[in-house]
């Protein structure tokens, strides 16, 4: 407790008797006695031979219970089994390689290690961090190929996470790196640490190939990233009509049978080939376990398809798109709960294209705006 707060008051024996209080703050003044806390209390750590010297092997994490002019900055000490100066410690806590590790020589090294604080007198304690040398990597990390669809409204792409690339290494203390060729990063970046990949604002309609890497530190792997860049129209809106499936998530839409519906889908309504399949997005519908497919198709000559045809070409093929996946209903109009005739019922969508929804998996990722639908009696 740092501090206590009294109130005093003092009566006199008058009659009636009369009284004052006054307040009396006691500080408590801290004084140095709690050591340095390691967190944990002892560390293991590898490190791959052949390593660079001044690789990072372990961050040291210590604490104080005392107040800050007690505790920290700490000083770092490494006691014993350092007899050779193979390691060095930084006054942060970072032990690091000093020399380059063979697996032949050593294969473990225990250090006594000290953290004295900074108070008067000073407090001490100590861990003990065992190092263990292994063989260096001999596995190159595999990675996934990874295609990435973007619907965006006209110019109004305010970016974020678009994807993550996976990727994995047969050695198990590898830890990987992604790194994105140098001219690229106006437009995308690659987290380092996890392979998320991100897509600044403003991104033009067109297809994008990413140069994108991952290192184990021997080796480097490039991966094929693939970005599909399409802007909507606002007559795609006005034509679109939404296909609603059962008991599916986005992310195994996207990943299992989103490629294969699509062509279904284009070979059911596509009058010509050289008319054009755009799915606008896609949309969990709340409180349920079903799904919403938004989508317009354009004619060759660059008009529309008005949604009453498109809704009788669906309900044609509606059991050969169901070989694919299960569907529950096709809308046009969504006036369930209006008490009006289908005819007189409006039904208008709206975008946010500031509320991206990412629906990422191994291969593939479909990043597209929320919608909201609209219904409204005109009875």
């Amino acid at each position: 407790i740092s501090g206590y707060s009294l109130v005093i008051q003092a009566r006199d024996s008058g009659t009636p008797p009369l009284s004052s209080s006054v307040t009396v703050n006691v500080d408590i003044s801290d004084v140095n006695d709690n050591g340095p806390i390691f967190t944990p209390a002892n560390y293991t750590a590898v490190i791959q031979e052949n390593k660079p010297v001044g690789t990072s092997i372990l961050q040291l994490i210590v604490t104080d219970k005392d107040s800050f002019h007690n505790g920290p900055p700490f000083t770092f000490t490494i006691l014993t089994g350092n007899e050779e100066e193979e390691f060095t410690l930084d006054p942060h806590g970072v032990l690091r390689s000093a020399v380059i590790f063979k697996h032949m020589v050593a294969t473990e090294y225990v250090l006594c290690v000290q953290a004295k604080d900074s108070g008067k007198p000073q407090q001490v304690s100590h861990t003990y961090v065992q190092v263990r040398v292994i063989e260096e990597s001999i596995h190159k990390p595999t990675a996934i190929p990874l295609e990435i669809f973007i619907v965006t409204m006209e110019d109004d792409f305010p970016g974020g996470v678009i994807g993550k690339i996976h990727a994995t290494d047969q050695d198990v203390y590898d830890v990987l790196t992604y790194t994105l060729k140098s001219e690229q990063k106006s437009l995308f970046k690659v987290n380092s640490h996890d392979g998320k990949i991100i897509a600044l604002g403003g991104l033009d309609n067109g297809k994008y190939v990413l140069n994108v890497s991952v290192s184990d530190g021997r080796f480097q792997v490039p991966i094929d990233v693939v970005v599909h860049v399409e802007q909507l129209l606002q007559e795609m809106l006005q034509n679109s009509v939404t296909i609603r499936f059962e008991n599916i998530s986005p992310e195994d839409f996207v990943g299992l049978h989103m490629h294969g519906f699509r062509r279904t889908l284009r070979n059911a309504v596509l009058s010509q080939k050289q008319d054009s399949l755009h799915i606008i997005s896609i949309q969990p519908v709340a409180g349920s376990n079903q799904l919403d497919m938004l989508f317009a198709v354009q004619m060759h000559n660059g008009g529309f398809y008005k949604p009453a045809y498109l809704i009788q070409k669906l309900t044609n093929a509606r059991r050969h798109l169901e070989n694919v996946i299960r569907i529950s209903a096709i809308l046009e109009k969504n006036c369930s709960g209006l008490d009006c005739q289908e005819q007189h019922c409006e039904q208008s969508l709206s975008i946010d294209s500031h509320s991206l929804m990412t629906y990422s998996t191994a291969r593939i990722s479909f990043v597209c705006p929320r919608f909201y639908r609209n219904v409204r009696c005109m009875c």
